[in-house]
This record gives C-alpha cells, structure tokens and sequence, in this order.
C-alpha cells in the first residue's frame, strides 16, 4: 500500500452548478443557456396508423358522435347545440352528425399565434412550431431542502415562476405552477395571475372555473398588455385549457369559460383526460377513438359560436397500472397514443398539445426516462403545445424546481437536436479541406477548421457533468438532482423580473384590490 493510499482523505467540497465551470456566474447569469428560440420540427412525424387505419380512427370518433353522445352539463352549450340541428336529449346527452362536425372542424384555423404583454415572447401555436411550458396545477410541493412533500404556497408557487421565466426553453406559462394553498381559493387567481403577470413576460393561461376567474384573468392580461378592449379582443393574448370529465362528459365550468374566451378571441386548448383501463378502454386505439371524440365536440361547439375561434386538441391519454389503478405516464402506450393523437390532429387540420409527465415522486431516474419518453412522443407526433414539459412529479400531484431544472436540460436537447445547423451539407459543413488536411494520420483537435467552431460545435450542457468518476468524485461528487437544488437557489438569488410600466403595475393592483373587496370568486363551481 503507497503513502498515497495512507493519507486520510480530503473533505469533500460542495459545490453548484452541473459541468466545471458552470457553477460560477458569469457577469451576473447563473448558467449559460440556450437563447430564446423556440423550436422548429424539421424532421417526419412518426405516424404509426396506415391509411386504413386513420380512417378506422376516425369512423370510430364519429361513431361516438353520432351513436353514443356526449354528455355536456352547460345549458347555454345545449341551447347551442339545439339551434345547430343536434339531438339533445332530455339527460344532456348531445349527439351530433359527422357532416356538421366536419364542417364545423374546417374552420378551425390551423396555425395561430399568441402575443403576451412582452410582444418578442410571442409564440407560434401550429404547424411545425414547437413550444414548452411549465409544469401546471400541482397541489403539492417537493424539493430537496424541505425533503418532503408538502402543500404548495405563494412563495413556493412564486419561485417556479421565476424559473418559468428565468429559462428560454420555457415558452408559455400554464396553470398555477403549484397550487397555494395558503391563499383563500376566492382571491387565489388574483394574486397568482398577478405574480405570473409580473414576474413573467410569457403566454399567460386562465383556468375555467367559474365566469369570475375567467374575466378577472382576461382583464388582468388586457391591463399587463397596456391594451384597449379592441385591441386585446383583435388578436389571441393568452389561453385556457380544459379537461372533458372522462368518460364521455363536459362539465358546466370549463364550458362556459371556454365560450368566455372564443368570444373575446382568445384561445382554447380541450384536452380530453382518457386513461385506458379507467375511463377509457383498455386498447389504445379504443382510448385515443374516444378522447378524439370528446375533444372535437368541444372546438365543434366553439366553431360554430365563433368559426375561426384559435382552439387546440389535446390528449393526455395514457395507462393505469392495472395492479393498482394509479395512472402511469411515460409509458410505451403513452408514447403510441400520442403519436397517433399527433396524427389525427394533423388528419383534422388541428393545432395538438401533448405533455411531459411521468409517475416518479422524487426527481431520479425513473423521473427523468419517464419525461424523456414523454418529451420525445410529443416530438415524434409533432405536438404543438407542451403542457408539464418541466417540474412534474407523482403525476401531476407534485412540483419540484429540480425536476424543473432537470427536465430543462432535456428541453434545450430536442431544441439543439432540432437545429438545421447540425444537418446541413455545405461544402464548409462536409469539412473535405478539413479531411485532406489530417490526413491519415493526424488528429482534428488543432486544426483550424475546428478551432474555428469548438465553442459551438456541440451542445454544452448546463447541468449534466462529464467530467469522469475521479474528478467528479474530487470535485465533490454532487448527484444530479443536488447540483439542480443548487442551481435552483442561485437562479432565485439573482432573478430579475422583468420590466413593466410603473403605472401599468398600478392600475393591476387596483384592479386585484377591488376584485378583493367585492370578494373574488366563488368557491363552489
């Protein structure tokens, strides 16, 4: 045994931050990161359904429509839906032809953009555009300081905010990024919203629950936007999204917030929440049949209220573990049910949302292979709008900034992975002077071809570490989710939000301030 061996070892030393080097700021940015540019698909969808097969989708969907019904608990929807020729029946159950949904479906634009109050952070909602959002509507809160899971506050909710907006590779705020508890559920929209509205520039989300929450967001982005009601009502300023009570069923508030939203031309998302086995059949064609379902009569409503409202169909279909009938997500059937849901929404001529889930309580591996396959079929069935893409945990009932911060790294992945750069064949990029320099038996390293470009050549990664086990171990051999849980408190230390007009900032705090004294929102739905 040498002396070396002997020596007691050195204590082990602490430190943030992911790659060496990462961890110091730089002129006052915690970690370099990818700029604003939200992602371009450039490669095919996968489409797992033939031509046959798409048909047979779609005559199932319309069967529905046409045979089974769906339910919808909104009077105002059922005198809609009376007035356009449909069977409603005494019980609320809605049966409509697949000529008139068809047609209603045609004037559903395709592609549309959302401009929030900070006009350069406008996003593109269709087509082959891509963009990501925040984990949305958890109850609780994890992180690894706290070491458990418990109810969400402002101040919890108020930080993944700030890591909403802190990162590029987060497009659009979503719901609540965690719910606060500790603010009565009266008020709650209000100090949310506002949080959201000043701690962030991104696409802003109202949640339908209710006529007052509704209004008070819309109003609340019109006043960030600095906007008159022509102008807010001119273009699409923000969204909602909804989830159809599975099986087969519209509630009564998502409905009529919807219908809240078409009419002053902001847009809807309807993601039908069919988990096969539950509330869905157990066959994933069977499952997205009738999520499809569910969702186009929804934006078929919405079109003939307003034809050319901005809507999206979503899907969150996914599987039960059939031993104990908890949801799964980042499953191989969640992969297949979203890349066929991408197809169909493609046969439709509709905008698709997907989402980042997984079933993982705590920010490890099973978290991050579950995202993973999560991101990459909404990649793979060209989604458009990525709900959870960063902070979700225990299916949706936790929010966790490492989780955030590591599912990050995964988003500005597909983003460099979608770079037209990496493909292209220009006689500088086939490197054929660089190749006939080396020869045959030199290296690249020194050239000037790749001094030229080894600041860019590859990604860098802001928080994975590829130093190997020794110098990892010396460095202080920090796990992943730990240099996340650092790095989170170093982007809330140095957070700037952003810039807002001063009088702006004071005409929505009057408004929050009287929306409070006349009591906020209802409580019961």
């Amino acid at each position: 045994m040498t002396d070396a061996a002997q020596t007691e070892p050195a204590p082990r030393r602490r430190r943030s931050g992911g790659r060496a080097g990462n961890s110091a700021r730089r002129g006052g940015v915690v970690i370099e990161q990818m700029p604003w540019n939200p992602p371009v698909m450039i490669d095919p969808p996968v489409e797992p359904l033939s031509p046959e097969s798409v048909e047979a989708m779609h005559d199932a969907a319309m069967r529905i429509l046409e045979d089974i019904g769906i339910v919808f608990l909104n009077e105002e929807a059922l005198e809609i839906f009376r007035e356009a020729g449909c069977s409603v029946s005494d019980d609320g159950i809605v049966r409509m032809g697949r000529d008139w949904v068809m047609e209603m479906i045609a004037k559903a634009p395709s592609e549309f953009t959302l401009t929030p109050r900070n006009p350069d952070r406008q996003i593109t909602i269709g087509g082959r555009h891509l963009t990501f959002g925040n984990v949305s509507s958890p109850p609780n809160y994890f992180d690894l300081e706290i070491g458990k899971k418990v109810s969400g506050t402002r101040e919890q909710c108020a930080n993944l905010l700030k890591l909403t907006q802190y990162f590029n590779c987060i497009h659009f705020a979503g719901g609540y990024p965690v719910e606060p508890v500790d603010i009565h559920a009266s008020i709650r929209h209000l100090d949310v919203v506002y949080d959201k509205l000043t701690l962030t520039d991104k696409v802003m989300h109202a949640y339908s629950l209710g006529k007052e929450r509704v209004e008070d967001v819309m109003e609340m982005v019109r006043i960030a936007g600095g906007l008159s009601h022509e102008d807010f009502e001119a273009t699409p300023r923000m969204y909602t999204n909804i989830n159809s009570t599975s099986p087969l069923k519209h509630d009564q508030p998502m409905i009529d917030g919807c219908l809240r939203c078409i009419r002053r031309g902001q847009a809807v998302v309807v993601t039908p929440f069919t988990l096969a086995g539950a509330m869905a059949p157990v066959t994933m064609p069977g499952a997205v049949a009738q999520s499809l379902a569910e969702g186009l009569a929804a934006i078929a409503l919405f079109q003939y209220v307003r034809p050319g409202a901005p809507c999206v169909i979503g899907t969150f279909t996914s599987n039960v573990d059939m031993k104990s009938g908890a949801p799964a997500f980042g499953t191989p059937e969640y992969m297949r049910a979203t890349q066929m849901t991408g197809q169909m929404a493609r046969f439709y001529g509709l905008p698709m949302r997907s989402s980042g889930v997984c079933a993982a309580n705590v920010p490890d591996g099973q978290a991050m292979w579950e995202t993973s396959n999560s991101l990459w079929a909404a990649l793979q069935s060209q989604t458009n709008m990525v709900y959870h893409a960063a902070g979700w945990l225990e299916g949706g009932l936790i929010a966790s900034p490492e989780k955030f911060i590591m599912d990050c790294e995964v988003l500005q992945h597909i983003q460099r992975y979608l770079d037209p750069a990496l493909t292209r064949t220009e006689e500088d990029d086939l490197a054929l002077d660089a190749i006939a320099e080396v020869g045959h038996n030199g290296h690249f390293f020194g050239i000037q071809h790749t001094q030229d470009r080894y600041t860019t050549a590859f990604y860098q990664p802001f928080l994975s570490d590829w130093k190997n086990f020794e110098a990892w171990e010396v460095a202080g051999g920090i796990w992943t989710a730990e240099r996340a849980h650092h790095m989170f408190k170093e982007i809330i230390g140095a957070f700037e939000a952003p810039p807002m007009d001063a009088a702006i900032r004071e005409e929505l705090e009057a408004f929050v301030a009287r929306r409070k004294a006349e009591g906020g929102a209802p409580t019961d739905f």
